[in-house]
C-alpha cells in the first residue's frame, strides 16, 4: 500500500478515537443518584447577577457580571422528605408528604445531610451550591425577574408563593420548569446555598466563580417559599438565615460536582 494513504487513514482513525474518547467522558445530561435524587447537567457560562439599584434590592446591587467557569449538576427539584429520611432517618417537616420538600432543617442540617450522602456514596462531591450558581441556574439564561419575565401577576402559573400555596408547602415539581429542567426555583421553601451572607458583598464580589465573604450575617437563602410574597421570589432575591436556624419554610436543593 501506498504511505501516502496511510496518513489520512490513520489522521481518521485518530480523530475518530479522540472524538470517542472525549463523548466518554463528558458528564451525562441527567442522571439520578442512589436515593432517587435526579440531577441536571448546568454548563459553563456567563450571566449578569444581581439588579439595577432602587430602595427594595438594596441588598441586590451592583448587577455584575459573573462567569461560572465549570459545569455542575443541581438538583431538578428541592430535596424532598422521602430522600432526608432515607439519609438522616427522621422528618422534621411541619408539612408532611414523601414528596414535598424537607423543610424545618437548618443549614448545619443540610451539612450533616450531605457530609452522610458522601459516604454513603464513597466521594466528596456533594453540596449546596454557591449563591453565584444558583442564581445563574435559575435564570437559565434570563435577564427578567422571574424566568418566565417580569410580570409577577403570572406567578402563580409558577410557583407556590403567598399568594396561591393557602399557607403550606407542596410536593415538588407541580409547577413549569425554567429552560434548563429546574423545578420550583420559584417559591415552595427558601433554598440555602453554600455562602455567607453580606450586602456589600457584590461591589467587590470577584468575577469568575465567586465563593461569597468569608463570614456575614448568616447563610444566603434563594428564591422565596410559599410563606412570601411575589417580590422575594425573583431570581435576584437575597434572604439570609442563621446556620444553626430551622425555619418552617426553609429546605434546599443539593449540588453535585462531576467526576
Amino acid at each position: 500500500m501506498n504511505g501516502k494513504i496511510w496518513i489520512p487513514l490513520l489522521l481518521t482513525v485518530s480523530c475518530a478515537l479522540f472524538g470517542a474518547m472525549a463523548a466518554a467522558a463528558a458528564p451525562a445530561a441527567q442522571f439520578t443518584n442512589s436515593i432517587g435524587i435526579e440531577f441536571v447537567l448546568i454548563q459553563a457560562g456567563s450571566f449578569m447577577m444581581g439588579s439595577p439599584p432602587n430602595a427594595e434590592e438594596r441588598n441586590e446591587t451592583p448587577a455584575h457580571r459573573v462567569t461560572i467557569s465549570k459545569p455542575f449538576y443541581l438538583g431538578k427539584y428541592e430535596v424532598t422528605q422521602e430522600q432526608w429520611e432515607a439519609v438522616m432517618g427522621n422528618n422534621p417537616s411541619r408539612f408532611k408528604g414523601p414528596k414535598h420538600p424537607v423543610h424545618a432543617v437548618s443549614w448545619n442540617d443540610a451539612q450533616e445531610f450531605i457530609r452522610r450522602l458522601n459516604a454513603m456514596e464513597s466521594h466528596s462531591r456533594y453540596r449546596l451550591p454557591t449563591e453565584a450558581e444558583w442564581e445563574y441556574a435559575a435564570r437559565a439564561g434570563t435577564t427578567t425577574a422571574y424566568f418566565f419575565g417580569d410580570d409577577s401577576s403570572a406567578l402563580s402559573g409558577y410557583a407556590w408563593y403567598f399568594g396561591n400555596s393557602e399557607s403550606s408547602s407542596h410536593p415538588v415539581g407541580q409547577k413549569p420548569p425554567n429552560a434548563w429542567g429546574l423545578h420550583d426555583v420559584h417559591g415552595n421553601v427558601f433554598e440555602l446555598t453554600q455562602d455567607w451572607f453580606s450586602g456589600t458583598y457584590y461591589a467587590n464580589s470577584p468575577e469568575t466563580d465567586p465563593k461569597g465573604p468569608s463570614s456575614g450575617a448568616g447563610r444566603v437563602a434563594r428564591g422565596g417559599s410559599w410563606s412570601y410574597n411575589a417580590e422575594s421570589a425573583r431570581s435576584a432575591y437575597r434572604e439570609f438565615i442563621m446556620p444553626d436556624s430551622r425555619g418552617g419554610d426553609v429546605g434546599f436543593r443539593l449540588a453535585l460536582s462531576p467526576e
